[in-house]
């Protein structure tokens, strides 16, 4: 199962590149975070984050969209449960610490082997 808080081990080795990449795709991901609530979809949406293609989600922007260095795909709490990569007794906790879809964003990030979610604030308008 995966772990749900930012730890040091994604800090180190994927915050500076991810922070930087996000610079560039947050709007787009903020407007996507905003429609899959607002249409009712998740109140939980996860946005995918990998180098390579990943058969979760949909892919929102693809590597070098926006001068972007990883691909961002779309999708929400109940789609990381139906994939089993959050087991369904998982699921309360998880909602228990997703922080404000308004301020945060939910990155799902991949990268070979490395898998973890990272809560990274959106950028002050």
């Amino acid at each position: 199962m995966y772990t749900i808080e930012n730890d040091p081990e994604l800090n180190g080795k994927y915050l500076g590149t991810i922070t930087r990449d996000f610079v560039l795709v947050s709007e787009t991901l903020k407007e996507a975070s905003y429609q899959i609530r607002k249409r009712g979809f998740s109140d939980f949406p996860i946005f995918p984050v990998s180098k390579n293609e990943l058969p979760i989600g949909l892919m929102l922007i693809g590597k070098g969209e926006m001068e972007n260095q990883w691909n961002y795909h779309a999708a929400y709490l109940d789609e990381f449960v139906q994939r089993k990569i959050i087991g369904e007794d998982k699921k309360a906790e998880f909602e228990a610490v997703y922080k404000s879809p308004d301020e945060f964003c939910c990155l799902f990030v991949v990268d070979g082997a490395f898998t973890n979610f990272l809560f990274i604030p959106y950028p002050e308008d």
